[in-house]
């Protein structure tokens, strides 16, 4: 193997490479991962020389605390490349700065800016053959840090380990989904963890989930943890709900992630002239709408899937089936913001940096 040490940052190249071996027509996501990897680890105090090295297994101690008391985050960011064969990240100042919020949260050390953001752009560099350009195709990048402390002491670790992993992606297709609002399983509670992207919030919802799996629906609508009355999240997403020609979404609050796609669409909305409100959204004034005929799209935002549209909602076992419209609010905000993304349109926010 190649060492060399660059910009601080030693890097390990691997002697081979996998990319023949993908079918970047067929990827499912998530599930293919590039040549290399970014690892940093916290040890005494601070953090060490990070290191970019091939992608592998590693082995860890059984009594990693991170195991048993769960100190666990992670980001999700894109890159994408355009018609130029130049690399772009999506607004990644927004990850670094989500990532240490939720580190602080979870008693964890923040990681440097010139290993996560100098780190990934690196690891990018290195890996931009695995880039494929078109529109659909882009780089799901997964930042992460764990405790790899010792022992079962219910104690924040000393030790932490902060990495980088890449995944090659098409778009990410949701089908029909038809969602359960929920009236007893809560996502967060005021004074909890909600908004952290702690690891710990995702296995929390999946058994609900599989319960509304099992009823025939994709996902949960989360609503709040006092009262059951008020609407958060849609999965693991932000959610959006379009009224008429207004678009609601849930103020961010210690229950609700503040999603990158999320206040990236609403510029972009304000930006086209439409209504956005950002208020409490009431589960009564969902169905009173969904009655009266004036709530036209619900849709989820999130990196992964960017706008996922719901089809239709269950309340109290009664269903309600959204309208089929033409002119789709949700997929226009789609497409625009994938052309940002894709540099097939004009950047006037300023969001996009080039690797």
């Amino acid at each position: 193997m190649n060492t060399t040490l660059t910009n601080g940052i030693e890097i390990i190249k691997a002697t081979t490479s996998k990319i023949n071996e993908v079918d970047f027509e067929n990827l499912s996501f998530g599930s293919v991962f590039t040549d290399h990897l970014l690892e940093c680890d916290f040890k005494n105090g601070e953090w060490q020389t990070p290191v970019i090295k091939p992608y592998a297994p590693f082995l860890v101690d059984p009594s990693l605390r991170v195991f048993h008391y769960g100190q666990a985050i992670f980001e999700g960011m894109k890159a994408y490349k355009d018609e130029n064969n130049d690399i772009w990240l999506f607004r990644p100042d927004e990850n670094y700065k989500r990532f240490n919020k939720s580190a602080v949260r979870m008693a964890m050390p923040e990681v440097p800016e010139e290993v996560f953001l100098n780190g990934l752009h690196q690891l990018l560099q290195l890996d931009e053959a695995w880039v494929k350009k078109g529109k659909g195709k882009s780089m799901y990048i997964r930042p992460f840090m764990i405790a790899t402390g010792t022992g079962v002491i219910a104690n924040p670790s000393n030790d932490y380990k902060f990495m980088i992993i890449l995944s090659p992606v098409k778009s990410y297709y949701s089908g029909d989904v038809k969602v359960l609002i929920a009236e007893h399983f809560s996502r967060a509670a005021n004074g909890g963890i909600g908004a952290a992207k702690a690891a710990g919030n995702y296995a929390a919802q999946f058994y609900p989930t599989n319960l509304a799996n099992k009823e025939g629906f994709q996902q949960v609508i989360w609503t709040d943890d006092a009262t059951h009355t008020k609407l958060e999240e849609a999965g693991t997403m932000n959610v959006f709900f379009r009224i008429n020609d207004t678009l609601l979404t849930a103020p961010t609050s210690e229950r609700i992630l503040d999603g990158v796609t999320r206040k990236t669409l609403i510029d972009l909305a304000k930006r086209e002239g439409i209504n956005v409100e950002i208020r409490p959204v009431l589960v009564s004034e969902l169905v009173e709408a969904a009655k009266n005929g004036t709530l036209k799209e619900i849709f989820g935002a999130g990196t992964a899937a960017v706008i996922s549209p719901i089809s239709g909602f269950s309340y109290q076992e009664v269903y309600y089936e959204l309208p089929k419209i033409e002119k789709s609010m949700a997929l226009e905000l789609k497409d625009k913001l994938e052309n940002i993304q894709n540099k097939l349109a004009e950047d006037t926010f300023g969001w996009t940096v080039k690797i």
